[in-house]
């Protein structure tokens, strides 16, 4: 750190520790937060010391090794903030199923400069109006037509995988994400960023950059405060990268709209959905439509939402398309059973997956719920208290955050018998009938569920059957091996090394 931020932050603490004792709000949160079982906490740190010292590759063995001594429920203060972080599915539903606990923790608002007060980090009034907007955007008769994109993408990615055929070892993980940028990109803005044409793109190095730097801020709690944060180069780094993402969706938006205006537009509810030659409707399509028949939509509400789209809908759908695979190259004999289920849907044909064949693929299904059970995209979630409430025998003071970890949720060995093990068969519909709706989320639950969860399942059928139907895959890595970072979307640090051989016709 910079002599000069180190001195502010050597000031800071010391009004913090003049000042915390004499305010009576904290000091009654202090006695409420008390109750509950954690580790030691420290002035201003709070009990984020572990953290401060730790590499990032660290971050995730931390929680999971707090929250399993402490579970079902512990106290944890990130800095000045109290957090309860929860593991049982009866507290876990108790938050996600409140209807007045739709505020997401006070952690997500390092997201507002990114994503504004978009569908992901809104909340009240504005949270109910935009989801009611979208909503609609994600009927399966509207996904269905995006179908089309997956496809035409995904044969792009199984031509660019043939360089590896042959027992080469290479990191599978560029080639899903390029190919999930591409399709977001024309799935939420009706444009291409050919990604997997084009390597080494500004704006996926931009993102990139963004989930680094509000992970940092999360491990350092004196760079959760803006002013410090802005004056490292941490704070600098981030103005740029956000001219980068910014720049590229206002300019999308800004063409979509003039397109609308020379006649190039046609309802969203239109059995024709091309704009012209090759130009499908997209999400912006919908919002612009939605904005043009009355609803109160400014061109910064659109781009709160499309960069929200972008960013649940890129990388949330490649973390999981990789641990599914990484998955599935370490137990052949599951892939085995998938490749049976392909061959049954496609008899000798070759032609792309149409919806039918998609919603026919109910293995393939079973095998990713199981990776998200493993490796949930989003491995941590958070809640804000809008007012004291009880959970079982405690009541968690309003204002404090409620976190749940999935990585300790999802492997309950009295809900999921030997939950180290990869088994697919955790979720036949006769394993799933009696389970608490509650003890797997890798979605959400509640009110603010993912409103893209079908759109996911579907890329995720579309780009792994691809592949699958053109390749035989090995993983190199055993999963103790799996190096996985905590961070706004799980990733493994070292990506997913696989080798790659033709199917025999």
């Amino acid at each position: 750190m910079e002599p000069t931020t180190l001195l502010l932050v050597a000031v800071i603490i010391l009004v913090l520790l003049i000042i915390w004792p004499r305010d009576p709000q904290k000091k009654r949160i202090k006695n409420m937060m008390d109750k509950f079982p954690g580790p030691p906490s420290y002035p201003i740190l709070g009990s984020a010391l572990p953290y401060i010292f730790a590499k990032p590759e660290e971050y995730l063995d931390i929680c999971v090794t707090l929250m399993t001594k402490y579970k079902p429920v512990m106290k944890f203060w990130l800095g000045p903030i109290p957090v309860v972080a929860i593991s049982s599915p009866d507290y876990v539903e108790t938050v996600l199923s409140n209807t007045k606990m739709i505020e997401k923790s006070v952690v997500y608002s390092l997201l507002h400069p990114w994503l504004g007060t978009g569908l992901l980090t809104s909340t009240g009034l504005k949270w109910h109006s935009r989801r009611k907007i979208i909503t609609p955007s994600f009927h399966f008769k509207i996904l269905e037509n995006f179908i089309p994109i997956f496809a035409e993408n995904c044969e792009v990615l199984v031509n660019k995988l043939k360089k590896n055929i042959g027992g080469q070892i290479f990191d599978v993980y560029p080639y899903i994400s390029a190919c999930s940028l591409d399709i977001i990109c024309e799935s939420a803005m009706g444009t291409s960023v050919n990604a997997q044409q084009f390597e080494d793109s500004e704006y996926v190095t931009a993102v990139y950059r963004m989930k680094e730097i509000v992970m940092k801020r999360i491990a350092k709690p004196y760079l959760l405060s803006d002013f410090i944060f802005n004056l490292t180069k941490w704070g600098k780094l981030q103005k740029s990268s956000l001219k980068v993402i910014h720049g590229f969706t206002k300019k999308v938006i800004k063409e979509r709209k003039e397109q609308r205006v020379n006649g190039n537009q046609y309802s969203c509810t239109d059995d024709d959905i091309y704009f012209g030659e090759k130009r499908r409707i997209a999400f912006l399509d919908m919002l612009l439509e939605a904005a043009e028949k009355g609803e109160k939509l400014s061109e910064k509400d659109i781009q709160e939402e499309v960069d929200t789209f972008m960013f649940e809908g890129h990388d949330t759908i490649t973390a999981a398309i990789n641990c599914c695979l990484f998955l599935l190259g370490l137990h052949p004999d599951v892939q085995d059973k998938v490749y049976d289920e392909l061959k049954d849907i496609f008899k000798d044909s070759d032609r792309s997956p149409n919806l039918k064949d998609l919603q026919d693929m109910r293995y393939l299904q079973m095998v990713i719920k199981e990776s998200l059970r493993m490796y949930p995209s989003v491995p941590q979630m958070g809640r804000q208290a809008p007012y004291d409430f009880e959970l079982g025998s405690y009541k968690i003071p309003a204002g404090a955050t409620v976190y749940l970890l999935l990585l300790v949720s999802h492997f309950d060995p009295d809900i999921f018998p030997n939950p180290t093990k990869f088994n697919p068969d955790n979720f036949l519909p006769e394993n799933v009938a009696g389970r608490h709706p509650y003890a797997y989320f890798p979605f959400s639950a509640g009110p603010r569920n993912c409103i893209g969860q079908k759109f996911a399942m579907l890329e995720m059928k579309m780009v792994l059957s691809s592949i699958l139907r053109s390749y035989e895959v090995r993983s190199v890595d055993k999963m103790e091996d799996l190096v996985l970072m905590l961070e706004i979307i799980i990733r493994s640090k070292y990506g997913f090394r696989i080798s790659i051989n033709p199917r025999k016709s």
